[in-house]
């Protein structure tokens, strides 16, 4: 009688759910249909039972709703004052959360804030994220001299303090102080580390079987690199962009502050700490105001990542 490793059975077995329709050998009185559940249902069903990554979600959807659909029921300008053009405390009427000191609307301009931020994450995903994912590809993939001459750059732009950078461009040039401008210039510097990233895993992935079966097939490399190998980076890529968004979010915060992001009267969190570092002892709700709307959304974006992370690789959980 031939003998069976159940070992290697039950590692290759796929994930199985039992449902009501087909009768089973646990009794006539009980009906199973046995599913195979994909990989991707099983990253859900893994991030649906996280808490962790669900409450990162959960808080994430209110900020959405409130950025969005908060001036439905509160219309107010950001950059109109109120009547008395000065401090207002919060619960005033039609002031849910105050005015700053020269009668500007503080609930305003946190929703305001929520949508600069949400719009400079997106073009810096926009932008960081072909940038990153072409040339670590390419120096993965090919390395050699390829590999040389890339990460060689890549190393060069990561010696110059990015910040700096961004102050001297962003003050020769006025008409980038604004969320997409912003949004731009972080993009055009911060995909380095996404390249060095997606490098290292083409440098792994490019030597497993499936890729030379695909070469003695006659496959080109383009097809390989965007048909064999970058599908299998959707789920670090993911990971990537949900934990470099709180590092952007806080980025624009640092440059609005020191007065070289998004001008006023435009909203930004970073611009109004600004302004209320001379007026926080006398009112200190101008300041804990865009204070605690930064740290909701980056605890939410962080949490939301850890979330993701552990869903595509629940081995990785503690």
């Amino acid at each position: 009688m031939a003998t069976t490793d159940t070992g290697t059975e039950a590692a290759a077995a796929p994930v199985i759910a039992a449902e009501p329709g087909t009768p089973s050998a646990g009794g006539p009185d009980r009906e199973f249909t046995i599913k195979a559940r994909s990989q991707r249902q099983q990253v859900i069903r893994h991030f649906l039972h996280n808490k962790v990554g669900m409450t990162g979600l959960i808080v994430f959807a209110i900020l959405l709703l409130f950025a969005f659909l908060g001036p439905l029921a509160n219309p107010k300008d950001y950059s109109t004052l109120n009547r008395f053009a000065q401090s207002l405390p919060p619960g005033t009427r039609g002031y849910l959360l105050g005015s700053d000191a020269i009668g500007r609307d503080l609930l305003s301009g946190i929703m305001i804030g929520i949508q600069r931020s949400l719009l400079i994450v997106l073009l810096f995903v926009a932008v960081a994220l072909p940038l990153g994912l072409v040339i670590g590809a390419l120096a993965g993939y090919f390395g050699k001299w390829v590999d040389s001459v890339l990460m060689r750059f890549v190393d060069l732009v990561l010696t110059v303090p990015l910040l700096v950078v961004l102050i001297v461009v962003a003050s020769n040039f006025p008409s980038l102080r604004t969320a997409t401008g912003v949004g731009l210039l972080i993009g055009l510097f911060g995909w380095m580390d996404l390249a060095r990233i997606v490098r290292s895993q083409f440098l792994s992935l490019r030597e497993k079987e499936y890729v030379e079966a695909a070469r003695s097939l006659g496959a080109g490399s383009g097809r390989i690199l965007f048909r064999e190998l970058l599908p299998n980076l959707v789920g670090p890529i993911l990971v990537y962009s949900t934990l470099i968004i709180p590092t952007n979010i806080l980025f624009e915060a640092a440059l609005s502050f020191l007065g070289v992001g998004v001008r006023i009267p435009r909203a930004s969190w970073g611009g109004m700490l600004s302004d209320a570092v001379q007026y926080y002892t006398n009112d200190p709700m101008y300041m804990i105001v865009p204070g605690v709307a930064i740290f909701i959304t980056v605890m939410a974006f962080n949490l939301f990542g850890d979330g993701l992370r552990d869903a595509l690789d629940p081995r990785s959980n503690r």
